[in-house]
């Protein structure tokens, strides 16, 4: 496991967080079983392998917002950024700019609410799928490993604050600014699965290593900007038809629970941050309790959902 504040990175060593790295501007993370990927504001890569940190020249130059980790060998990265580009790094060599998402007809429309450069804010993989949200202007997907992209099926709200696959062929996961939306089809189409959530902003949402029914999502009340949005964690065991506050030994939160804030491990135990605190599940996310406090507010956790067997 991966436990990143803007400035340190932790791996999860025998039940005990322990620091890997300190450099400033961690934004995003992706645990392999062997290696681990780590994306910056300024753009860099280090990677993590063997306990020594590896810096990859990408240059880019712009942050990296998220980023996925393909292969661990050959090392084959997929990074996304602000302005929305995707790039591709391949072991040694620089990073690659996907010219087939650049060429995408639908970039004139991708927008913020502040009038800000849109960002790719997540990417999540299963197979040789690859599924881009872009922040504001929903969900690019490629069946190739990165190489081509086009547009999901526009069946969901363009505010897309995260995208998660699932333990089954075809099943992805988005939460939105208007809740958690679910395909059955690599996107092909959507069904809004809103159903006993008390408030509707969504940012992140994680899936069960085995369950592919099995989830969490994050939501609030809005953006926050410093207000009291009261973020709430909920857990659903049906796919998102009905949903549950995670109420037992979790708590409310001010601000929101970010995107990469909620992760489950291959073990199929769950965790979510919290500004400072980790929190840690073992029932799904029926019930928590405090496992951790770090030393500044935490930015993302990242837990690998393979075993290595």
């Amino acid at each position: 496991m991966l436990i990143a504040t803007s400035n340190q990175l932790f791996t999860l060593e025998n039940g005990t967080p322990t620091q890997r790295l300190a450099i400033d501007g961690i934004r995003c993370l992706d645990e392999g079983v062997r290696c681990s990927a780590i994306g910056l504001t300024d753009g860099q890569v280090v990677v993590l392998a063997d306990g020594q940190a590896q810096p990859q020249a990408t240059g880019i130059g712009d942050p990296v917002e998220c980023i996925a980790l393909l292969s661990e060998e050959p090392l084959q990265v997929l990074l996304g950024t602000e302005p929305p580009h995707v790039y591709r790094l391949d072991s040694d060599e620089p990073a690659r700019r996907m010219e087939s998402f650049d060429a995408l007809e639908c970039r004139q429309s991708w927008y913020t609410p502040w009038g800000g450069p849109p960002a790719v804010r997540s990417l999540a993989h299963s197979g040789d799928w690859v599924f881009a949200d872009i922040h504001v202007g929903s969900i690019m997907r490629s069946p190739d490993r990165g190489a081509t992209w086009e547009p999901v099926t526009p069946d969901l709200h363009a505010d897309v604050h995260q995208v998660a696959t699932a333990p089954m062929e075809g099943r992805l996961y988005a939460n939105t600014a208007d809740a958690v939306f679910v395909s059955d089809d690599y996107g092909g189409s959507w069904e809004h699965r809103k159903d006993g959530l008390a408030s509707r902003y969504g940012r992140a949402v994680t899936v069960h290593p085995r369950d592919p029914d099995c989830l969490l999502a994050s939501v609030s009340k809005g953006p926050g900007h410093g207000r009291d949005v009261q973020g709430k964690l909920y857990f659903s065991h049906d796919a998102g038809r009905t949903w549950t506050q995670a109420l037992a030994g979790f708590p409310e939160a001010k601000g929101n629970i970010d995107t990469f804030h909620i992760a489950f491990d291959a073990e199929g135990i769950a965790w979510a941050a919290v500004e400072d605190q980790l929190y840690r599940s073992e029932d799904r996310g029926e019930s928590w309790s405090a496992f951790w406090r770090a030393p500044a507010d935490i930015v993302a956790v990242a837990c690998s959902q393979s075993n290595g067997v």
